[in-house]
């Protein structure tokens, strides 16, 4: 059910006003503090943002982006989901399912699959969501070659609506700077 008063609205990074940017900034920042870096500000940007907003304050972000994994040896187009969060004030009211919808019918209509990197925190959410742990090996594609990731077990999760993926293969995800996952 959707939180009375709550409106979702997706829109481009390339139309985000300078002020709807800098409001996103400072929701991430109250989100998740210090960890929020500048890496992980420019991970979110290029995609679509869906934002909510409560009674007309900005409350909630998820950003989905596009990038290139392989699943197995087969390459596949991934909208990963980045910087997703609720303010600390309204968290625990149905904002983030409500955004977790939209993203859903988003990596739906336009990816064969989703991923995203959980933290602790967030596991529930997005299992409760339709997304699974990838148990397969995980991996990131380097200029040096595809370097293994096993740090991440447990924390990358996919959303595939298209059918089964076989969750055992190794997945393996393009190179950026900061965290890869």
């Amino acid at each position: 059910m959707t939180p009375p008063g709550l409106s979702l609205r997706v829109r481009h990074t390339a139309f985000l006003p300078g002020s709807t940017r800098a409001a996103l900034r400072e929701l991430l920042n109250a989100v998740y503090g210090d960890s929020f870096s500048d890496d992980d500000w420019d991970h979110a940007l290029g995609g679509l943002h869906t934002l909510a907003r409560l009674e007309g304050q900005l409350v909630g972000h998820a950003a989905v982006v596009q990038r290139a994994f392989l699943v197995g040896d087969a390459p596949r187009r991934v909208g990963y989901l980045e910087a997703m969060g609720v303010h600390p004030a309204v968290q625990r009211r149905g904002i983030g399912r409500a955004m977790l919808r939209r993203v859903n019918l988003q990596v739906t209509r336009a990816y064969d699959l989703g991923a995203l990197s959980a933290s602790d925190e967030g596991l529930g959410l997005y299992r409760a969501g339709g997304w699974a742990v990838w148990r397969g090996p995980l991996g990131v594609m380097t200029p040096g070659g595809v370097v293994p990731t096993p740090e991440e077990a447990g924390g990358v999760l996919v959303y595939a609506p298209a059918g089964e993926l076989h969750p055992h293969l190794p997945l393996t995800c393009d190179f950026r700077s900061g965290d890869v996952w």
